[in-house]
């Protein structure tokens, strides 16, 4: 039996078409930001992280969270949400599934190979917050796969995107959810809180 203490919840950004990049390529993201650094979605960024104490990333976005975050925390000039989820992300545990790295000079960063619905049934048997993966469709579609997510956070953004990978493929388990948070951006993206529903 899954053991539930931890809410393991999947942050990620979609298009109207349900993309979560485009054609040119693994960084095909461009399209997204600017419904990112909108108010209403950084405040969601920091409310969904905030309960958070454990933080999955996939080896990509691992490498460009290191190359950029480190830096926003220590700017007194970033944005003061965008600063305190960099601070956030500095202090947690961070587990990143990778077969190819072998260090980390990031403090708090723990690198793992095996596989994501493992790892977090591990993790569920330990006191602590939520578990929250950030941005990494690999990682949030292997949990779905195994039913580990018990909430959603998707930034639906409106674009059409025209091509490239979907969060949600073909294969998935069925599985129902209940809507719990909403709210709008200036850009006219909507943040959006789903919990999973399971039979009692």
């Amino acid at each position: 039996m899954t053991d539930t203490r931890r809410t393991v919840v999947a942050n990620i950004a979609l298009s109207l078409d349900g993309r979560v990049r485009g054609t040119n390529g693994e960084y095909d993201m461009g399209w997204i930001f600017p419904h990112a650094v909108s108010d209403a979605a950084r405040e969601h960024m920091v409310r969904v992280t905030g309960p958070a104490t454990t933080a999955l990333l996939g080896r990509k976005n691992f490498q460009g969270f290191e190359g950029y975050w480190p830096t926003v925390a220590r700017d007194p000039a970033a944005d003061p949400r965008d600063r305190a989820f960099a601070q956030w992300l500095d202090g947690v545990e961070k587990v990143v599934f990778s077969s190819t790295l072998t260090d980390s000079a990031w403090a708090n960063t723990r690198l793992v190979a095996a596989p994501a619905p493992e790892v977090v049934r591990e993790l569920r048997t330990r006191d602590g917050g939520d578990i929250i993966v950030l941005a990494s469709s690999s990682v949030i579609a292997a949990l779905l796969d195994a039913d580990e997510v018990d909430r959603l956070s998707i930034t639906l953004c409106p674009e059409l995107v025209g091509g490239g990978p979907r969060l949600f493929e073909d294969g998935l388990p069925a599985s129902a959810w209940t809507l719990t948070d909403l709210s709008t951006t200036d850009s006219g993206a909507i943040c959006l809180l789903y919990d999973r529903v399971r039979a009692a």
